[in-house]
């Protein structure tokens, strides 16, 4: 029978092959609901030129032995019988891994607006953008803002509505969030903070004050909701995503679920991360996990994202009622941090270009890793060398 992996995205995908480089020889199943080649879904959003890029070639799949079903829809879970409906045929398993991803939320009041989620989304929403089209974006959340980039770029005119008073206010610290808006309105781009839309439709948006505007395309990014639904019907456990313990099993024996989908133990707290990174992280836990090991998911939440020559990077979680330290590398490159109460580093955040931020970030990463107590001072100073907190540890 083998394993079966529902879900044919980052995470379902790096789980199949996990498991072949762990040396699993029984039979791996990845099925997936759109017709496409697994492919990459951050360069949607960061791109223009509609190129996909596979996540593997066709070839390594067939040289891997697994086989990839595309196109295909999954309709139920036979717990019992252990074995799933596919297509209106039964497909058996010796373990299930639900690697089901999320979708892009929809508020009724916003019924006929783009979103971004598939191959498919881009291209629609790519059909609009043009030179002189006329853009509404609502939600300055990292999709939202991506595309804001990515549209005014083309040179479109774009408007962007949020009902915070901050850009990314869910993922960076205020100093961050600061930065990245104040680069959006640089390159022309109408931010509007602390905006109440009242509905949308595809070419308009009406706010609160009853004023209607209207645009060639308007766009929704406001969140993502996880994809339980076949959990659900099951009976497995599921709570702002499908429940899991630190080896990723469900509430049921030889069924796991990873990515997007999933809330899991990380630290003493659950989490349910949307990143490219964590789909990884969790594909080689779970594959492992799924071939006998133990051991809890310590990986640490990092993600980054890319606004016209400026990069985002973050390593760790923020909290908002934290102090926020900072580390000037020069150059406009800036990265944030916090610590807890024992002086352990906790998050860092960086901003600006890629190659400036991402020796320090990745070296801060690590010291969040190990759990490492800093002394925010040494870390502030630009003539410390992070490296030292790692080998005193």
């Amino acid at each position: 029978m083998g394993v079966v992996i529902v879900g044919a995205g980052e995470c379902g995908v790096m789980a199949a092959f996990a498991l072949r480089a762990a040396g699993f020889d029984g039979a791996v199943t990845l099925i997936g609901s759109e017709p496409e080649l697994p492919y990459e879904r951050p360069p949607l959003s960061k791109s223009a030129d509609g190129a996909l890029q596979a996540i593997r070639p066709k070839e390594a799949f067939e040289t891997a032995r697994i086989k990839l079903c595309r196109g295909e829809a999954v309709q139920a879970i036979d717990r019992v019988n252990k074995r799933v409906m596919v297509s209106g045929r039964a497909l058996p398993f010796q373990m299930l891994l639900l690697a089901t991803g999320s979708r892009a939320r929809k508020a009724e009041t916003l019924a006929g607006t783009l979103t971004l989620r598939t191959f498919v989304d881009a291209q629609r929403i790519m059909m609009h953008v043009k030179p002189g089209a006329k853009i509404g974006i609502i939600g300055a959340g990292f999709i939202g803002l991506e595309m804001a980039a990515t549209a005014s770029k083309i040179g479109a005119e774009v408007s962007v509505y949020h009902n915070g008073q901050a850009v990314l206010a869910r993922s960076v610290p205020p100093q961050v969030a600061d930065i990245i808006a104040a680069r959006h309105r640089a390159e022309g781009v109408h931010l509007h903070l602390g905006a109440t839309v009242q509905s949308a439709d595809a070419t308009s948006i009406t706010l609160g004050d009853g004023l209607t505007r209207t645009f060639d395309c308007v766009i929704t990014g406001i969140g993502a909701v996880p994809n339980v639904e076949l959990a659900q019907d099951a009976g497995l456990s599921v709570e702002n995503g499908i429940q899991v313990d630190e080896s990723f099993c469900t509430s049921a024996p030889d069924i796991y679920a990873a990515g997007d989908c999933c809330n899991f133990p990380w630290r003493g707290t659950r989490l349910r991360l949307e990143s490219w990174r964590a789909a990884q992280d969790h594909a080689d836990h779970v594959a492992a996990a799924m071939l006998g090991a133990r051991a809890a998911y310590d990986k640490v939440p990092w993600f980054w994202s890319d606004h016209y020559d400026q990069s985002i990077q973050v390593a760790g979680l923020f909290e908002g009622s934290r102090p926020t330290h900072e580390r000037d590398l020069g150059l406009g490159a800036k990265i944030f941090f916090q610590c807890d109460d024992t002086g352990t580093l906790t998050a860092a955040a960086g901003v600006g270009h890629g190659q400036i931020i991402s020796k320090d970030i990745l070296i801060l990463e690590k010291i969040i890793e190990r759990r490492a107590a800093v002394v925010p001072a040494d870390i502030s100073n630009i003539d410390f060398n992070l490296k030292a907190v790692l080998k005193a540890g």
